[in-house]
């Protein structure tokens, strides 16, 4: 199924509010509600603060937030992690060609958690780590909870999750190539840190799908950037889907629906620079596509990324948004 979404505004960019803290040129934008429910923290990538890469000020990741609104209104920029002037929080990034990228950010009743990938040199990931803050992202910790970039054979770098309302963490794992499957594995809230508790979803011919065995693919493809929340009772899986150009959704009931079978939209499509037409979801060279909080099936809202990586003249975030609303995969 299609449904174009729409362009509701630059999120970051030349005269964004983002500028005001010294993120102009920027992509991603992950965004999660902070502990004290009235904030929306956003976490951006490679970061500069002229148009993008090349100009001064190269720093990974950075935060920024914004009050906790409806989309629609838009987003303004009321702080950083860093003040005045939007800092790296992890300090060993942007240095010896090594960057550390964000894949997603979670919150657990006072802390905030965020996966993130050290490239030495970009896609090429050779460890992920969890660190946490617990003021508001403002300072950020390492901690124990490390894997290799090889790890599961580099299916496990770019992740998404979410809190499942049963006491577990749910996560969608792929690579950072765009040329990997997705994965699902669970781990309970209390034991997020503790990397011999994450479980796998596996198919065996004898069991079925079931927790525990070997992970198995829950969708082939090609991925991208990946993005899993909760919206109205039902789990919403936003994708890049490197391999067909496009933003894609998916709106389930759980996160172990079959995804096979789970009815997709494509919601934004990839074209040519010439051929541009944000109004009717075509974009040149997007990717990203992370849900927003306070959106609804019948408005959903998405931080969408684009780079003329050619030129390097356009290098930004975006909202879109538009109607994912039934039917739902239930099984």
């Amino acid at each position: 199924m299609t449904a174009a979404f729409t362009k509701l505004c630059d999120l970051t960019g030349p005269g964004t509010s983002s500028a005001r803290f010294g993120v102009v040129g920027t992509d991603l934008g992950i965004p999660a509600v902070l502990p004290d429910h009235e904030t929306i923290g956003w976490v951006f990538g490679d970061t500069f603060e002229g148009t993008g890469p090349g100009t001064k000020g190269w720093r990974s990741p950075v935060l920024l937030r914004s009050r906790l609104a409806p989309p629609s209104t838009g987003v303004t920029f009321t702080s950083a992690a860093g003040g005045d002037y939007a800092k790296r929080l992890i300090p060993e990034s942007n240095a010896n060609g090594v960057t550390w990228l964000p894949a997603d950010v979670l919150t657990l009743d006072g802390t905030i958690y965020l996966w993130a990938m050290r490239n030495n040199g970009l896609h090429h990931v050779t460890k992920t780590r969890i660190f946490t803050s617990t003021d508001h992202g403002e300072h950020w910790s390492p901690t124990r909870a490390a894997w290799s970039g090889r790890r599961k054979g580099g299916n496990m770098q770019l992740i998404t999750w979410e809190r499942g309302g049963d006491g577990y963490v749910y996560a969608f794992t792929t690579g950072f190539q765009r040329n990997k499957p997705l994965y699902l594995y669970r781990v309970a809230e209390s034991s997020l840190l503790n990397k011999k508790a994450w479980t796998p979803w596996g198919w065996t011919k004898r069991t079925g799908w079931q927790w525990g065995n070997k992970a198995t693919p829950v969708l082939t493809g090609q991925f991208g950037e990946i993005s899993l929340r909760q919206v109205a009772n039902r789990f919403v899986l936003s994708w890049f889907d490197a391999g067909n150009y496009q933003i894609r959704v998916a709106v389930l009931t759980h996160p172990t629906n079959n995804l096979y079978r789970a009815p997709t939209r494509t919601v934004l499509a990839g074209t040519t620079w010439d051929a541009e037409d944000h109004a009717g979801g075509r974009i040149a060279q997007l990717y990203g596509g992370y849900v927003i909080p306070g959106s609804s099936l019948e408005d959903l809202y998405l931080a969408v990324s684009q780079w003329n990586t050619g030129t390097n003249s356009v290098y930004k975030t975006m909202v879109f948004h538009g109607d994912v609303g039934p039917p739902t995969q239930s099984a």
